[in-house]
């Protein structure tokens, strides 16, 4: 029971090491997979910091327009917030519990920009987009309770019908906390003025970053310093840098488990050496050497750490695989993660047994022999 309670703290040890690591790294490859499928070369255009105090900065009407003109552009979509709009669930849902649900107009093109897809129902298109219809983002539909399409919200005054509910858009958070409604039908129901909060852009790989130099002289070429563009994908790489931050942290805690299992089993060896004084020294006066006891110990501290080990590269392994299922995910493990976490159970095996060892080399045979 001794043997098997120091192996299980190394086990331990290793498995929270590796399922940290194997867990860090099936995330990074689920998200670098998104980050293939949605693409890099997305540029987002809004509305920056006027140099006049109070006053507040508008994309121009034509913003789509133009940017769809610049050479190398392939898609172009944008939302226009609606402020003071919200939706509720029906109107008698109080007025202050928004549900931080935006209400914003949405073009056409939107959604083949963002290369979101839906959960059910349909788009907006130019037949739904002048009436009051509204497509409902994942978080916003949520909040709302709406699984499908045909369900009616209150938005603006008026129902509204629920033509469409998307799935998550990683690369446009702000779109899952939203209320769309088409261009068309926003300004004749909702009094939208027009001017774009956010325009989104495609363009092939080889112009981003031509393309993102053009961008603020070209959507307003008499206020460029009052345009700021930013690259979405840099935020979803900027998450995976900062998964990786505090996976040292949790490395550092498995780390410390696999300290207290090599303490443990040096304790184990300890204590196997006072209750086989008797065994040592038998073997002592048939001629067995200092080097060869100290082998000994050394071999069987090994051997102990090594089953943990092996058992916590299973375990480390088994979660990280349970984890990826859970969540769609490919399973990945690195093959240094389980290299390292072997070579570790190595290591405080050797430094675990080595006391001990030094110990049993050390008894005289006489003593041992005659030992109670």
């Amino acid at each position: 029971m001794r043997v098997v309670l120091s192996a299980l703290g190394i086990a331990i040890g290793i498995a929270t090491m590796i399922a940290v690591v194997g867990i860090s790294a099936t995330g990074q490859a689920a998200l670098m997979r998104e980050l293939d499928r949605l693409g890099t070369n997305m540029l987002v255009v809004r509305p920056g910091q006027s140099f006049v105090p109070g006053e507040d900065v508008k994309l121009p009407e034509s913003a789509v327009r133009t940017v769809g003109a610049i050479d190398g552009v392939e898609q172009v979509g944008a939302l226009g917030g609606l402020d003071g709009v919200h939706v509720y669930r029906s109107e008698h849902i109080p007025k202050t519990q928004t549900g931080g649900i935006a209400v914003q107009a949405a073009t056409e093109s939107l959604k083949e920009t963002l290369r979101g897809s839906m959960a059910a129902g349909t788009w907006l298109n130019k037949a739904n987009g002048r009436y009051p219809a509204v497509v409902l983002g994942h978080t916003a539909a949520k909040r709302l309770g709406i699984t499908e399409s045909g369900q009616r919200v209150w938005l603006g005054g008026r129902y509204f019908t629920v033509v469409g509910v998307l799935n998550p858009l990683p690369m446009a958070p702000e779109v899952d906390e939203s209320a769309l409604v088409g261009w068309a039908g926003a300004r004749t129901w909702l009094g939208f003025d027009g001017h774009p909060t956010a325009v989104y852009e495609r363009s092939t790989d080889d112009r981003v970053t031509a393309v993102q130099d053009l961008l603020p002289r070209t959507v307003d070429p008499q206020a460029p310093h009052e345009v700021e563009v930013s690259d979405p994908s840099e935020a979803l790489k900027a998450k995976a840098a900062s998964d990786a931050a505090f996976n040292s942290l949790l490395l550092g805690l498995g780390g410390v488990a696999l300290l207290v299992g090599g303490v443990g089993i040096a304790n184990t060896m300890i204590i196997s050496v006072l209750e086989r004084k008797h065994e040592i020294g038998l073997r002592r006066s048939f001629g067995a050497t200092r080097g060869q006891i100290r082998l000994q110990f050394v071999v069987e501290s090994l051997m102990l750490s090594g089953l943990g080990g092996l058992a916590g590269v299973v375990l480390g392994a088994l979660a990280t695989a349970i984890y990826a299922m859970t969540g769609g995910m490919p399973w990945t493990v690195p093959a240094w993660a389980m290299g390292g976490g072997a070579g570790a159970t190595l290591a405080i095996g050797t430094l675990a047994g080595l006391y001990p060892a030094v110990r049993a080399a050390r008894l005289s045979p006489t003593l041992a022999l005659h030992a109670p």
